[in-house]
């Protein structure tokens, strides 16, 4: 496929390039980032997502764009309301994964004498790794209620505050979860999971802000150099997984009994306003739900953690949320394309929202400024935070990127990069890490992402999000 380059920021390649093509990809690279894409099956799988019908406007990849299963992590597409389509691959397999910011008053130098005790009482309090759980006495009636009420539900049982939700996208509880749709599997994996952090890249950071880069937005978000702040990124554990596996395999039969040839199975669907659709969709908006109260739980435990290392409430130590937003999800928007204002299901599979001023889902205290946009890096390494820019919305259905994104296997790292050097890394950077298996410390090395500072910049360029601050990590929880 011939690639055309449209600017430094943004290439293209054309329907004519492939049979079967509905619509264009666009990707939003500079030309480093674009040739490790052309390193794995991104542009592949980008390609084949475009052969899916009911697409409104093209198949967008962002910077950190990878290859993921049937569709590319980095991924956003949308289909018209009426007359497209759903599809799991599209979201991903851990549905809501997301990341959330913490704020608190504190300083580096002032919470340097208590890091160690700090990084024990969370490594303690917030449970990751493989099969981890969190035993807080929640039935499987409180499951249905967390699926149908979000975030609202665990907070009324006192696992924070309720100023949270309005920082929390869709206020934590997306409309229209349907827990009938849920499998008893998904159910019986996800009642002791919630407030857990899993494994994989999913991590919990205590960082500081180390570079100031829009002092008005920072100030109406409330932050400023030098400002210690966390953040969390995990999503929906193996109770959307589960959701995500089932809707996979009952769709197989779907596409045989319509008679729906694909150029990837992985790319399987049901037509919206199918009964698959409408399943598929209210299971996955339980798993969202699921996700937003998972990050509220593991919220409520960083707040405990420091008030146990400092002796001081989370009150006292300025401990509100920033944001939370979600990174694999789909729903639906309000967009004009093609010089027409139509609603589409948006999908984002590692992507997130970036919604400009002024739009109506931005919470109200944001709503001058934009949404902020919560960007984590690699282990050891910086993350951002965004605001939501105009331009968004003319180029990426308001979205933006997610992370770093991956460069190298699992595999990989595990044979060319020994545990020993991160390590050192971490040390030479004096940055304290709890970690469950030495393993996951190869996996996660910095050196298999993408350069986080070259992906916001491109972001940046793209009039697609605007950096506000970055941060650097001071001590570090994984799996």
């Amino acid at each position: 496929m011939d690639i055309r380059k449209i600017n430094d920021v943004k290439s293209e390649i054309d329907r004519s390039q492939r049979a079967g093509m509905n619509t264009n990809v666009v990707l939003y690279a500079s030309d480093k980032l674009l040739e490790k894409m052309k390193g794995d099956h991104t542009l592949i799988q980008a390609a084949n997502a475009a052969t899916l019908p009911g697409i409104a406007g093209n198949v967008l990849v962002m910077p950190d764009g990878h290859e993921g299963y049937g569709f590319p992590i980095g991924g956003v597409v949308g289909f018209d309301a009426d007359e497209g389509i759903i599809s799991p691959g599209a979201v991903g397999f851990d549905i809501n994964c997301g990341v959330r910011l913490i704020k608190t008053n504190l300083t580096e130098k002032e919470l340097r004498p208590g890091i160690m005790r700090l990084s024990d009482a969370l490594f303690k309090n917030v449970p990751s790794g493989v099969g981890s759980r969190l035993e807080i006495g929640l039935t499987p009636g409180d499951l249905e209620k967390i699926a149908h009420e979000g975030a609202e539900y665990i907070i009324s049982k006192g696992f924070g505050l309720p100023e949270d939700l309005s920082n929390t996208e869709e206020n934590g509880c997306m409309a229209g979860a349907d827990f009938s749709m849920v499998s008893r599997m998904a159910r019986s994996r996800g009642l002791h999971e919630l407030g857990t952090l899993g494994a994989g890249n999913h991590f919990l950071e205590v960082q500081v802000i180390d570079r100031i880069h829009d002092e008005r937005i920072a100030g109406s978000y409330g932050l400023e150099n030098g400002q210690v702040v966390v953040m969390v990124h995990t999503g929906s554990r193996g109770f959307g997984h589960q959701i995500c596996s089932d809707y996979l395999r009952a769709l197989e039969e779907y596409q045989s009994a319509k008679g729906i040839t694909l150029v990837d199975k992985e790319l399987s669907y049901a037509r919206i306003g199918d009964a698959e659709a409408d399943a598929y969709l209210g299971a996955m908006r339980c798993g969202v739900n699921f996700a937003f109260t998972n990050r509220q739980i593991i919220t409520n435990s960083i707040r405990r953690s420091f008030e146990e290392a400092f002796g001081k409430s989370a009150d006292a130590l300025g401990m509100e949320m920033l944001y939370d937003v979600a990174h694999n999800i789909v729903k639906l928007e309000e967009h004009v394309v093609g010089g027409r204002r139509r609603k589409l299901y948006v999908h984002r599979k590692g992507a997130t929202r970036a919604f400009p001023r002024g739009r109506g889902e931005v919470p109200t205290k944001y709503r001058d400024v934009g949404q902020p946009v919560l960007i984590p890096g690699s282990m050891g390494t910086a993350s951002y935070i965004l605001c939501g820019r105009e331009g968004s919305m003319t180029e990426t259905l308001g979205s933006s990127c997610h992370g770093a994104g991956r460069v190298m296997s699992r595999h990989q790292a595990l044979r060319e990069i020994p545990a020993s050097r991160t390590f050192e890394s971490l040390r030479k950077k004096n940055i304290e890490i709890r970690i469950r298996t030495r393993k996951l410390v190869s996996e996660e090395a910095e050196w298999t992402y993408k350069d986080i500072d070259e992906v916001v910049s491109v972001v940046e360029r793209a009039g697609i999000s605007s950096a506000v601050a970055r941060t650097v990590p001071l001590a570090v929880i994984k799996g």
